[in-house]
């Protein structure tokens, strides 16, 4: 028991651990399982169209959090509005298990999305402040990696519930009680002791940190946000759709899990030794990629490859993203990612509803692949004007 450190709220792996559950929580529960579920909701309840509002709802919950946080600066303050955002989750997701009313569903997805953010960015916010590296790049990969761990074990509760025969209301009311259990380990690891070093002064925002590059980062994060969010929302439906590929959908999100958590690891790992912002850019091409693939192939295997190369690299560029805005901003890291999330949340909000738009009078997902690639595309232009801008640290 002497190396048990896993309920040493101080302790770099019990840090990490937790953590990890807070964003299968946070980011698995209350917004990807919404994924898997897709295409079982969309046979007997959902309307594409509803789909796609829900999403924006969500998302649109998501960029108020995400503002939200910004103005959080005290860390026991941070400690209790992350707690807020694992219980919303929770509660959020136990509704969709109990009711089918839109408006109900509406309001939820909304309020689901602020917690999200929530335990995103202020939980992440307070791992990075908790762990104790010189260098926090490579652990931050190994927390962010959560996010494909909560695709992941979201994806195969929801596979088990209903290869058993129950419904998929029935998964909602499981995945609610599977996140209380872990929540309860990440609400006793993720805070501060109360004679901990506090705040004495609110930080000021420095001119500094809205330099010309961190505003150009974040325009390039908010074109990461609608890359991140056609994909992360319809991507087992746009891959049932592909000719001769039904069916298939479920076994391509789940390699977007398989593939997301080494993935996070190794592009931390190559931007701490080549730097964060070549490595953004690449990870950036590589889901442009991904992106095309449907529209341009109807061989199975090109396609379930779409979501290796997805889950490859959108998990990879949130760590990448918020990692960096995490070091730019010095002593308050909520806030950069506070901002870098606000912009992402606008990309996602808008995503759902264009790309709803485009296949409702099109009748393909092609065009709104289409336009999502080239917004991607868009980011990493950005990023390659601003090279000689960057600091010298990154």
């Amino acid at each position: 028991m002497h190396n048990l450190k896993l309920f040493d709220r101080n302790h770099n792996t019990a840090i990490l651990l937790a953590g990890i559950f807070s964003l299968i929580v946070g980011v698995g529960v209350a917004r990807f399982a919404f994924t898997a579920l897709l295409p079982a909701m969309l046979e007997d309840f959902l309307s594409l169209t509803f789909a796609g509002i829900l999403a924006s709802l969500n998302f649109a919950g998501y960029l108020l959090g995400a503002v939200f946080a910004i103005f959080i600066r005290d860390k026991q303050r941070k400690v209790s509005y992350f707690r807020l955002g694992l219980l919303l989750c929770l509660l959020t997701t136990l509704s969709l298990g109990l009711t089918n009313s839109p408006y109900i569903w509406g309001l939820t997805r909304i309020i689901a999305g602020f917690g999200a953010a929530m335990v995103l960015v202020v939980g992440s916010a307070i791992v990075m402040s908790k762990l104790d590296f010189s260098d926090k790049t490579k652990a931050m990969g190994i927390h962010f990696s959560g996010i494909g761990f909560s695709i992941l074990v979201t994806d195969l509760i929801s596979r088990v519930v209903i290869y058993s025969g129950a419904s998929w209301q029935t998964v909602w009311l499981v995945l609610s009680l599977f996140g209380a259990i872990i929540a309860i380990y990440a609400l006793y690891i993720l805070s501060f002791d109360r004679d901990s070093e506090v705040e004495k002064h609110t930080p000021t925002v420095k001119n500094s940190q809205f330099s010309a590059f961190v505003i150009v980062l974040i325009l390039a994060y908010f074109c990461e946000g609608v890359g991140f969010v056609v994909q992360g929302t319809f991507l087992p439906d746009i891959i049932n759709t592909v000719d001769g590929l039904a069916g298939f959908g479920g076994f391509a999100w789940l390699l977007v899990g398989l593939t997301g958590i080494p993935s996070c690891i190794i592009w931390m790992r190559l931007a701490a030794r080549y730097g964060s912002v070549p490595i953004i850019m690449i990870a950036m091409l590589v889901q442009v990629v991904g992106i095309l693939i449907p529209t341009l192939s109807q061989n199975p295997y090109l396609n379930v490859f779409s979501g290796v190369l997805y889950g490859g690299t959108f998990i990879g560029l949130v760590a990448l993203f918020m990692n960096l805005g995490g070091r730019l901003a010095g002593g308050n890291p909520v806030l950069l990612m506070g901002a870098l999330t606000t912009a992402y949340g606008i990309g996602q909000v808008s995503a759902p509803l264009y790309s709803v738009a485009l296949v409702n009078y099109l009748g393909t997902y092609d065009y709104a692949l289409y336009l999502t690639a080239a917004i991607v595309l868009l980011g990493v232009v950005l990023l390659w004007q601003a090279r000689t801008w960057q600091p010298a640290t990154v």
